[in-house]
C-alpha cells in the first residue's frame, strides 16, 4: 500500500538510542522481524513494538525521546495529520 508523508531527514539505519533529529513523527521499516524500544529523555521505558520483514508504521514521539530498532530504516516524517 502506497503512503504520502512528508520527508524531514535522513535515513537511520538500525537506529541505537537516536532521537532521529528531535522528530515528533518517525517512521520505520523493518528490514527483518525486530522489535524497537522508545525511551523519554531520561531513558525511562515508554514502550516496545514488534514488526515483520518489511512493515512499516509512523510513530508519533516526543522531541526529546529515542529510539532503537536493530534491522530497520527510520527517518524523520511530518504529521500524517497535516
Amino acid at each position: 500500500m502506497a503512503q504520502t508523508f512528508i520527508v524531514k531527514g535522513a535515513v537511520v539505519t538500525n537506529p541505537s538510542a537516536n532521537n532521529i533529529g528531535r522528530a515528533v513523527f518517525v517512521r520505520v521499516t523493518a528490514t527483518a522481524d525486530t522489535t524497537g524500544t522508545v525511551v523519554d529523555k531520561d531513558d525511562g521505558a515508554i514502550g516496545t513494538f514488534y514488526l515483520e520483514n518489511g512493515d512499516t508504521v509512523i510513530i508519533e514521539k516526543d522531541p526529546g525521546d529515542k529510539l532503537t530498532c536493530p534491522t530497520s530504516k527510520v527517518s524523520a516524517v511530518g504529521s500524517p495529520r497535516s
